[in-house]
């Protein structure tokens, strides 16, 4: 399943919300250092209850708009 989301990293809470506009994940880690897409990828893990292998940012690395592929969904 190839998804596409808005992250906002420096939120007070990890949400995840979907709206009219599309998917929005905040997450509480900054952007430095690629922290964000880690804790991307753990919490749609979670979120989803599949493996973190699973879960690959496709497009997006440095962006806040991002194509994530889950495996196994």
């Amino acid at each position: 399943m190839v998804i596409n989301v808005k992250v906002i990293p420096g939120a007070r809470k990890n949400l995840y919300k979907d709206d009219s506009t599309g998917i929005k994940i905040y997450l509480t880690v900054p952007p430095l250092d690629g922290r964000a897409n880690e804790a991307l990828v753990k919490f749609l893990s979670i979120h989803f209850d599949v493996k973190v292998s699973s879960i690959e940012i496709i497009k997006g690395l440095k962006s806040r708009n991002k194509v994530i592929n889950i495996n196994n969904f």
